[in-house]
Order: C-alpha cells, then structure tokens, then sequence
C-alpha cells in the first residue's frame, strides 16, 4: 500500500471532527450576518460563499443577512454626496434612500446570490420588502434633553413574517436577505443589518447566529480576544466602556438574539478564509461564543 500524501490524515481528522457537528446541526437554521472585509476581498467572497453552501449540503439552512455600507459610500460620492451618520446611523432622505435601495436590494444582494450560485448553492435574493416579510416604522434618536431627532428613512423593526424565508428554505434555497422594511403606507426604510440578522435569527428560531466582523472577535481592554461569554458578561463590558463604537450595535442585537431564544451566537473574524466553517465545524473556531446562558 502506498503511503497516504502529505498532509491526508490531517484532512481526514478534520472531517471527522465535523461530523458530529453536523449531526447535532442537522435542519436546523443559521443566520449569518455577512460584511466588513469578507465581502472587499475577492478570495473571502469564494470562501464565504463555498462555505455557506457547503453548510446547506450537509442539511443545515443557512439564511445570509448582509450589509453593504462601503458600497452605499461609494455611490453617494460619485453622486457628490457625503454621507452623515448620527450616534452611527446613517442620515436617510428621500435621495439617499434611492441609493441604499439601489445598493442593497440591487448590486450587493445579486453579487451574494451569484457567488452563491457559482459554488453550487441554489440563493434567492430578497429585501424585507418582498412579502412585506420585514415590517418598519421610523426610527428616531435621542437627541439634548431626550428631543427625538429625525434621521429620514431610517427604521426599526416592527414584526418580522417568517413565511417567506421558511417556505425558501423547504424549498431547498439560500435566502439572501438585504435589510430594507417597508412601512405601513408601503415606505422603504434603512435598518441596520445586524438589528436585522439579530431579529430575524430571533423570529427563525434559529440554532446560532454568526456575525462577521473586521475584528478576531470581542476583545478585552488589552486587546484579548474573549472565546466565550455569556449574556451578564456582555452586560459588564457595556457597563465599563470595553464594548464601544461600532461594535455596539453588533453586539446588542447579539446580545438580544441570545437573550430571546437563539441557542448561541458567533462574533467571528471574517478576514479568516473559511471562517464560517471553522467555527462551525470544528472544535476551535475563529471567535467569541456567546451562549444564551
């Protein structure tokens, strides 16, 4: 018998190390927030994608929830617009709101449904607006002495339907969801994409939520990556200041999906090739787990 090449019985040890993962995950629904980084390169576009199908290959129901905020800038300056964000929201009027739509719902969600499709997965593209499944009403800030501040076609999420995305899963596609709701007069709003992921992995009742982000995961105040964490402790690095900027919103619609059913959610690193797998499949992973308890 020739001896096995090179590297064989790593991979063989790395399958069977999935197998009971995907025994356990069996049919059960993940909801992957997808940006930062992981949508920018070329080669972690492929690796996300290869990943999420491979994880409908072997029976779970990946839902993708993606963001698109470098590409909504990048429009707006060639349309000489600068954006304006307030408490990181970004300022919506009638014109900006154009462009998200024409971001979101058009270029960025049909790149992630082609990138789908080309590794072998069968992904429909969809914002909360078909079926009017991701309802919104406006949302307004807190501003000086608790003034409400309006930020234009901005939403919040007023009740998710799950009937659209349950009856693509049974069907055997990928749903890729961009977040756009409509309102009650049938108004598009802008709602920020982790409140969406966080949410609609709440509504699914979804097996895990998994975050992407730009970072190893959360980190402590020296820079340390936190493997595992748990609701309390996340309500303690909020309280001391360790949570801040833009990991905020990431991390309280986590925090909420945790809280509200969701049995664990990843904040993973998405420069990581494969990085979807990695913490899925195997017993390492490339993040934080925050447990529901």
């Amino acid at each position: 018998m020739s001896p096995s090449p090179p590297g064989a019985a790593l991979k063989a040890r790395t399958l069977a190390e999935a197998l009971p993962y995907i025994r356990r995950f069996h049919g059960r629904t993940i909801v992957v927030k997808y940006g930062g980084n992981a949508m920018a390169d070329a080669v972690l576009k492929r690796s996300f994608a290869h990943d999420v199908v491979l994880l409908k290959l072997v029976g779970m129901n990946p839902v993708v929830v993606h963001g698109g905020g470098p590409q909504i800038e990048h429009l707006l300056g060639r349309l000489g617009k600068k954006g304006e964000f307030v408490q990181g929201m970004r300022v919506t009027d009638e014109e900006t709101m154009d462009v998200v739509a024409m971001v979101l719902g058009g270029q960025v969600n049909k790149e992630v449904v082609t990138l789908i499709n080309q590794a072998g997965g069968k992904a429909v593209g969809l914002t909360g607006q078909d079926g009017a499944f991701i309802r919104a009403k406006k949302m307004l800030l807190a501003g000086k002495d608790n003034d409400p501040v309006d930020i234009g076609q901005v939403g919040e999420i007023a009740s998710i339907d799950p009937g659209v995305i349950s009856a693509l899963e049974e069907g055997g596609f990928i749903p890729v969801v961009a977040p756009i709701g409509v309102g009650e007069k049938g108004e598009s709003y802008n709602i920020n994409a982790d409140l969406v992921a966080g949410k609609l992995a709440e509504v699914l009742k979804a097996e895990k939520l998994v975050v992407l982000t730009n970072a190893p995961g959360v980190l402590d105040q020296e820079g340390k990556l936190l493997a595992g964490l748990t609701p309390k402790m996340v309500d303690a690095l909020f309280a001391d200041g360790t949570i801040s900027g833009g990991m905020l919103p990431k991390i309280s619609s986590a925090l909420d999906a945790a809280k509200n059913g969701v049995r664990s959610v990843h904040i993973i690193d998405g420069r990581v090739e494969h990085a979807l797998l990695l913490e899925i499949l195997t017993d390492e992973g490339v993040g934080t787990l925050i447990r529901s308890r």
